[in-house]
């Protein structure tokens, strides 16, 4: 079994437990021979942004699927979901003051500041027909389509690239990772992941933040796949 890329979240996986970029794991990156995606609920921005300074070519996959871009490219490729995820904020907004991050920047979603009572929006969200989604991300709570996840943003990606989804090793930590886990070769969750994230998993790291990184690459290179 030979995988011919990585896709990796950010915040919570490459970074420190205080959202820094750990150094160590930034060095074994670049030290890695085939392609490296980042995969984040962020905005296109701030992953193309990483990838320059992590040296990468600039692949990336930012607001949970919703944007993809490869190298580069300034304009990237959007779904068309933020209008249905307006309606549903609007509903939300009778019952709770919410606070919405990078409004100037998302396109696909909206990511809300995590001060509201999660399971009643959830609750009060399946009385209605929209067809959105809440996932907390323990960074920012992400109201998104159903039909938009990092799954779906690997497979528009890897088509990209010329490459399939079961190409790719997947590395992660939260519950907006599980569906690019199942579409993805293999799965690693690091040890700070959530529950979800790690039942998910093909393997899970003893290390947590950057250092379980480095561990599922260390792993990876172990057993000869990448």
């Amino acid at each position: 079994m030979k995988f011919k890329a990585i896709v990796a979240d950010i915040d919570g996986t490459i970074t420190c437990e205080k959202r820094e970029l750990h150094l160590g794991a930034v060095k074994k990156i670049r030290s890695l021979k085939l392609p490296f995606v980042l995969a984040t609920g962020n905005i296109l921005c701030y992953a193309r942004t990483t990838s320059r300074l992590i040296g990468l070519e600039g692949a990336v996959i930012a607001e949970n699927g919703g944007a993809v871009t490869v190298r580069y490219d300034l304009k990237g490729t959007y779904e068309e979901s933020l209008e249905e995820c307006e309606k549903a904020f609007s509903f939300l907004s009778r019952y709770f003051k919410l606070t919405k991050l990078d409004p100037h920047y998302r396109r696909t979603e909206i990511a809300l500041r995590r001060d509201f009572d999660l399971q009643k929006a959830r609750t009060l969200l399946e009385t209605q027909t929209f067809d959105v989604e809440m996932i907390d991300t323990k960074y920012a709570i992400h109201l998104k389509s159903k039909k938009i996840n990092k799954g779906v943003g690997l497979q528009k990606l890897a088509s990209m690239m010329g490459l399939k989804p079961r190409d790719f090793v997947a590395i992660g930590d939260s519950a907006n990772d599980v569906e690019m886990f199942e579409v993805s070769g293999f799965g690693i969750a690091v040890g700070n992941g959530d529950e979800i994230i790690k039942e998910t998993a093909d393997y899970i790291t003893k290390a947590t933040f950057g250092d379980g990184a480095i561990e599922a690459f260390e792993f990876l290179e172990s057993k000869g796949w990448i």
